[in-house]
């Protein structure tokens, strides 16, 4: 079980890491790309009735955040970074201070989550801050994994664009990190056959033992071509890579197929490769769609019940990769985009 600490007495100063050096689009992130800063801690006390001073405990490490960091790319849907400006993150915390005249709903040493970014202090209005709920089963962390951005994005990839059904095929790539394992489970849950593509036996492991996924396929294998034609024809390809894996999936299409494109890893940092395989989509009368989760917003709520009695129930499981400390956050997104991680990346603060 995962806990946050209890409310602990103040330091005289927090820390912040701001981007220092943009680099170029197909660059790897290194120690000159970001910098750490001290502030003093009073500096972000509430001015406000409506504001609430946040100790964060978790930082949601996520491989999109890469793309934050380039600018004037004609595909790229992220908001790029400034340069001085704090690195944004989904983060777990414990309210430690409010305004004077706060009348809202929030009380010292509530656990919330909300959208700090890479700080060990966040001064942030009330509207921006939510409670999590938790129970015997349910940790506060979780809202960073299955209840959070990633596990809501998994749900409404596969409820409502790839619509899966029972008895249906789904390949999903990039299977061990933190969207793709809960979309394998999340594709069981619904009575699918899951084929999980990993890279490594360690992860694929995991991928049969712990999430029980079908099949395993590691595309670091020398056989990895012949063994995903021989795991048969894709109804659902839930795809977090991209490049020539989304090209091998698109050869490897049943009828009225739905390909799920969720993220395309392989091609952050790097100027992206076209795929060659997309006049497969018309004999198939297979669909191929995109879709971001702020989209579904409003349908939060309900998911997230639904996610919660599933984890509750033994058949949603989320691991974590605990990485510290803080003041090498930008090596932890380093390392996930390497790969080394299985599961959910976060950053003890």
């Amino acid at each position: 079980m995962y806990l946050l600490m209890d409310v602990e007495p103040l330091p005289a100063q927090a820390s912040r890491i701001v981007l220092a050096v943009r680099p170029a689009a197909d660059a790897d992130i290194d120690d000159s790309t970001f910098r750490v800063e001290k502030i003093p801690l009073a500096s972000l006390s509430p001015k406000r009735p409506t504001q609430v001073l946040v100790q964060v405990k978790y930082i949601s490490i996520d491989a999109g955040m890469r793309l934050e960091l380039i600018e004037n790319l004609p595909w790229n849907h992220a908001i790029p970074l400034k340069i001085g400006e704090t690195m944004r993150a989904e983060t777990v915390g414990v309210v430690v201070q409010l305004h004077r005249d706060y009348k809202g709903k929030f009380d010292i040493g509530d656990e919330v989550i909300c959208n700090a970014g890479w700080v060990t202090y966040g001064l942030l209005e009330e509207s921006e801050i939510k409670r999590i709920e938790t129970t015997d089963a349910v940790n506060a962390i979780d809202y960073l994994g299955s209840l959070g951005g990633t596990g809501l994005t998994a749900y409404f990839g596969l409820t409502d664009i790839g619509k899966i059904k029972s008895g249906e095929t789904c390949f999903v790539s990039g299977a061990a990190g933190a969207v793709g394992s809960t979309a394998c489970q999340l594709a069981k849950i619904q009575g699918a056959k899951v084929v999980g593509i990993a890279g490594g036996p360690v992860k694929c492991k995991y991928l049969v033992d712990e999430l029980g996924v079908d099949v395993a396929l590691d595309y670091k294998s020398s056989s990895f071509a012949a063994e995903f034609k021989k795991a048969g024809h894709i109804d659902v390809f839930f795809d977090n890579v991209g490049g020539y894996m989304l090209d091998m999936a698109l050869a490897n299409l049943n009828k009225r197929a739905r390909l799920v494109i969720c993220g395309g890893v392989s091609q952050y940092g790097k100027e992206p490769t076209g795929i060659t395989g997309t006049l497969n989509l018309v004999p198939k009368a297979a669909r191929m769609e995109g879709f971001s989760v702020w989209d579904y917003r409003n349908q939060y709520q309900e998911a997230q019940r639904n996610i919660s009695r599933w984890i509750e129930d033994g058949k949603i499981k989320c691991r974590f990769y605990i990485a510290e400390p803080f003041e090498r956050c930008p090596q932890h997104l380093a390392n996930l985009l390497k790969g080394i991680n299985v599961g959910k990346m976060v950053v003890r603060v």
